[in-house]
């Protein structure tokens, strides 16, 4: 939760290919403090049958950045994961060995002091696209 002194942030992950929550990618938070200042990791979480990350670390006080890391070749090597997508790709290219055309993802922006940033990640085995939700 975000103070006058922090911000807070919230995620969660879609997978486009299936049109339901991604469940199971892991997520890793850091934070710095100025555009040139040393990343802290914060720690992680994973996304619930909902895709949602409702554990995510709070933010020190001082964060002027952050950082979400989503190991997306984990999600997409998991036999679940492949499961699903073979059912909802059918004419589609079938993911190469590695699990993933993008095995991370990994996003930057900036944040001030009071405000919530909630990130949403479309996510498909070819491509991804984030936006600052609400």
């Amino acid at each position: 939760m975000s103070t006058e002194t922090t911000a807070s942030v919230s995620t969660h992950v879609l997978d486009t290919s299936i049109g339901k929550p991604a469940e199971g990618v892991s997520i890793s938070l850091a934070a710095r403090t100025g555009l040139h200042g040393e990343w802290a990791a914060l720690g992680g979480s994973a996304t619930d049958a909902d895709g949602r990350c409702k554990d995510l670390p709070a933010l020190p006080e001082g964060t002027t950045h952050v950082r979400l890391d989503f190991e997306t070749e984990t999600y997409f090597s998991n036999k679940q994961g492949e499961d699903k997508q073979a059912e909802a790709q059918q004419d589609a290219p079938r993911v190469r060995d590695s699990g993933a055309f993008f095995p991370e993802v990994t996003i930057t922006f900036a944040v001030n002091p009071g405000e919530h940033y909630h990130v949403p990640l479309l996510l498909n085995p070819f491509g991804y696209s984030v936006y600052r939700g609400s």
